[in-house]
């Protein structure tokens, strides 16, 4: 698990209400989220908006865009019955730069017997999960946002101090538009 220490947050800054699952994983980790500032896709820089407003799976979004696949670090993990919540980090995997972090939760009792043991063996990303087990699935972005990274994710995406990030919450629907997951995911700054 990561370790971060941070200020206490100003009673005035709130993330969003869609944003309870980062909040969670960094009230585990003894922090505050940062701030979030909510965007229309149309006002997402390039290349974040090609790679943030679409309706496809980000891994392989992420896979195009670098040229290489993607492998996964998990840095934290909860199971509660049917439901499995992780922090992870996607990493290239010929050169090991970081390009997303994010924050899922997976409805295992709505994926194939398959899919739910590869998910729980943590090797690969649900998005390449779905797309190798030819699971029919929808993506479907909520929202988009900036977030001024902290400690935290300039540690894990090796981001500036100053500079914004940008990054989507996302819901998979399977072909009965039962839910997959949720997720957010936080892009690191692009080459």
């Amino acid at each position: 698990m990561l370790a971060t220490t941070s200020a206490p947050r100003d009673k005035a800054v709130r993330t969003s209400r869609w944003a309870a699952l980062l909040e969670r994983f960094y009230s585990k980790a003894g922090s505050a989220a940062p701030r979030i500032d909510d965007l229309d896709g149309h006002q997402m820089p390039e290349p974040y908006r090609q790679l943030l407003v679409h309706s496809s799976d980000m891994t392989p979004t992420l896979e195009k865009f670098y040229k290489q696949p993607m492998r996964l670090t998990v840095f934290s993990r909860e199971q509660h019955e049917q439901s499995y919540l992780r922090e992870v980090v996607l990493k290239c995997a010929t050169d090991s730069r970081p390009v997303e972090y994010g924050v899922i939760r997976i409805c295992l009792n709505h994926l194939p017997a398959n899919a739910k043991q590869c998910v729980l063996q943590e090797e690969r990303p649900l998005g390449n999960i779905l797309e190798s087990e030819s699971i029919p699935h929808l993506s479907w972005p909520q929202a988009f946002f900036s977030i001024q990274p902290d400690a935290r994710l300039q540690t894990v995406l090796e981001a500036a101090p100053k500079a914004p990030l940008y990054g989507r919450r996302n819901v998979l629907l399977d072909g009965s538009r039962r839910l997959l997951a949720e997720v957010i995911e936080i892009l690191a700054p692009a080459p």
